[in-house]
């Protein structure tokens, strides 16, 4: 059952709109925004918990759940801080930019609510480096929030103080990771912290801090205004809600398209992207969720729910929602190894198994694209990927590794192919 018009919350996520204030308000944001502040920090949390909205920036953490770990109520005068998190470097990933660029007030009024519900003094956006025209925008409505007094002293007239700061990255892939956000936004070298101490403890300026997604923040104004009966209705048990999907790839039509959780894949590709190029027989397999999750084979993609449930059941996961689609003209081992490529090139250098490893597994991969190594070099690779996953501060090392994991598990035979056609090449030259 695809979504229907009536219960978008992005209605102007193509720009058919301007993104300003005026048309932002005639689409119904910032309508009453006091109301719903009346209703009480621990009222919008549990409306947030009981609406089922799992973080939308890949890890699925119930966001209710993570609103209220921040203290009630500050035992030392510290403020506490919300950080959102437009850093959106993920190869395959582009809705946040679709939100900023084009229903910016949306994200500014969750800010709002959601600092509001934690007791937040002022909230950081911390925008990715080369979303330069979509900065500009995000500058310019916060401009604008300010101006009509949505935003500020007496936010929305609701008594209560609240700022939004706007902090552009340098172009940093690890910076979208929570901590080495938050030390970019201090000045330092965008590298993660060791965990505990948690952010909700001691985040930015050693204040506690929670760090959200674009989508999970903006989504929350609507929620509160329909009710979480109804974002709960769609998708299903423990993956609810509506989500932004990005198709890119071998399909007809591009796009990013609001979609209700759980839709089958099949259905997805087919209502929006117009099916495979080729036909759904010429589907060699997918990466669902960004290219750090493992990819899906054909077969088992097509009739899947694209849900965190269904994807982890696939051995892969939602992610980002960010979906690649590759057809059968792919050299599949060719783009594997292109990722590696930019998961070294993105390590922040901190860990040894990272450090080392993702330069040795890039190396092995482009060997291996060539067919030039052994057979028994495949199992060695996999075992290196496994002392990299979790062995790591943050999550870089899981995602340089889970591509080159699904790639061995699902198409050894294509590698091992390769190495034959090599070794008997070099025996006729012999």
């Amino acid at each position: 059952m695809a979504l229907q018009d009536k219960d978008r919350i992005f209605t102007n996520v193509y720009g058919f709109q301007p993104w300003n204030l005026a048309a932002a308000r005639a689409r119904g944001d910032w309508d009453n925004t006091k109301a719903l502040l009346e209703r009480g920090r621990d009222a919008i949390i549990q409306e947030i918990k009981d609406s089922g909205l799992r973080g939308r920036g890949g890890a699925g953490f119930p966001t209710g759940m993570k609103w209220s770990f921040m203290p009630k109520e500050s035992r030392d005068g510290r403020p506490s801080f919300l950080v959102i998190n437009a850093d959106e470097s993920e190869p395959g990933s582009c809705k946040d930019r679709e939100i900023i660029r084009h229903d910016p007030h949306k994200l500014i009024e969750g800010a709002l609510v959601a600092g509001f519900a934690m007791g937040a003094r002022a909230a950081y956006i911390y925008i990715r480096g080369e979303y330069i025209r979509e900065a500009e925008t995000l500058f310019a409505a916060v401009a604008e929030a300010y101006d009509a007094g949505l935003v500020g002293k007496n936010a929305s007239g609701s008594g209560y103080d609240f700022d939004v700061f706007v902090h552009r990255g340098a172009g940093a892939y690890i910076c979208g990771e929570e901590t080495a956000m938050i030390e970019s936004i201090e000045g330092k070298k965008g590298q993660p912290r060791l965990k505990p101490p948690f952010p909700a403890g001691a985040g930015l300026y050693g204040c506690p801090t929670t760090v959200n997604n674009v989508e999970s923040i903006a989504v929350a104004p609507t929620i509160l205004r329909r009710g979480a009966g109804w974002f709960s209705s769609f998708g299903r048990e423990n993956n609810k809600g509506t989500k932004l999907f990005q198709i890119s790839g071998h399909v007809n039509k591009p796009c990013v398209v609001e979609e209700e959780m759980s839709i089958p894949f099949s259905e997805l590709i087919e209502k929006h992207c117009g099916g495979i190029r080729g036909g759904k027989d010429n589907l060699l397999a997918v990466i669902p969720g960004g290219s750090s999750v493992p990819l899906v084979p054909a077969e088992q993609i097509w009739d899947a729910p694209m849900d965190f449930d269904g994807l982890r059941a696939l051995g892969s996961g939602l992610g980002t929602a960010a979906v690649i689609v590759m057809d059968k003209s792919t050299d599949i081992v060719r783009a594997i190894s292109r990722l590696s490529y930019f998961y070294k090139h993105e390590s922040c250098g901190q860990c040894t198994p990272c450090r080392e490893g993702t330069g040795w597994m890039w190396r092995v991969m482009e060997r291996l694209r060539e067919g030039d190594a052994s057979v028994e070099e495949i199992d060695m690779l996999f075992n290196v990927t496994k002392q990299v996953e979790g062995h790591t501060i943050c999550a870089l090392g899981d995602a340089a590794a889970w591509p080159i994991q699904g790639l061995i598990r699902h198409f050894r035979p294509e590698i091992e192919r390769r190495i034959a056609e090599r070794g008997a090449l070099q025996e006729a030259a012999e």
